[in-house]
């Protein structure tokens, strides 16, 4: 019986080189938009997580400022100086502070209360080390140029007419300076009075007194850092304030600077 004979084509060395050459042409091109993509999703997340802490915080300010001057009809007045709806404090070069007084109605084993609390926000310099700084001798690096905003909520004493100590009050509702946020550029106060202006200075019991009560609402400029550098090269970036120009962040750096502005409106100062 005859064998048939049957032609075996195959591929030549030249025919595999270039198959491999488009190959890795074309995974070249996958990697790169994979690369592109990925960047530009992560830029995207970045921004919106520093945006979305920036609104959690102020979320939590316009809270207490609608809060300011609350007091139940029946809960006892107080006529001690220290007790004022809002108190800001400015500072012409760092974070303005604030301090914000309103009552509550709860129950205490069976009995309404009318406790007097004061909420203080306020800043203070950042405790995370800055990594692209030098250790000392002890191991330790400087901290970052930056600010961290802390929150504190007191009891006001009925019987010692003083506001006591959050540690150790024993009321639940209270705490000691609790850290809100860190990465702080800048946290800029304006009290507005009834006819929608700037009331400068803020008015305090020694100062513009007659004002405290005509507070009508408070703008507030939260200037945030992104925590890892964020653009691929150095350039000057500004972080406007609000009407203070003198307080814009001017950097030279690779740092996103995400800035919200909000104005929380005080319901209940003057309304008794």
């Amino acid at each position: 019986m005859r064998k048939k004979n049957y032609l075996i084509s195959g591929v030549t060395l030249v025919e595999i080189l270039i198959a491999i050459v488009i190959a890795s042409i074309m995974m070249m091109a996958l990697f790169t938009s994979y690369s592109v993509i990925n960047n530009s999703y992560s830029q995207v997340s970045d921004r919106a997580s520093i945006s979305r802490v920036n609104r959690n915080v102020l979320s939590m300010m316009l809270k207490d400022i609608r809060m300011a001057g609350y007091s139940d009809v029946n809960a006892q007045r107080f006529a001690d100086s220290s007790i004022q709806p809002i108190l800001i404090t400015k500072d012409n070069s760092d974070c303005d502070s604030m301090t914000i007084v309103y009552g509550d109605r709860v129950l205490v084993s069976g009995v309404i209360e009318f406790p007097l609390y004061q909420i203080t926000y306020e800043c203070k310099e950042s405790k995370i080390p800055d990594m692209k700084k030098a250790k000392d001798q002890q191991g330790k690096r400087d901290a970052l140029d930056l600010f961290a905003v802390y929150k504190t909520k007191r009891k006001w004493s009925e019987g010692g007419s003083n506001w006591l100590d959050p540690s150790t009050d024993s009321d639940q509702a209270t705490y000691p300076a609790s850290l809100v946020v860190d990465y702080v550029e800048d946290l800029i106060l304006n009290p507005i009075g009834e006819d929608g202006n700037i009331i400068n200075p803020p008015p305090s019991v020694t100062v513009n007194s007659d004002m405290l009560e005509k507070i009508k609402a408070v703008d507030i400029g939260l200037i945030l850092r992104s925590t890892e550098e964020f653009y691929r090269i150095n350039k000057v970036r500004t972080a406007f304030s609000l009407d203070e120009t003198d307080r814009n962040k001017v950097e030279t750096d690779k740092f996103l600077r995400d800035t919200i502005v909000v104005t929380a409106y005080a319901r209940n100062i003057g309304t008794d």
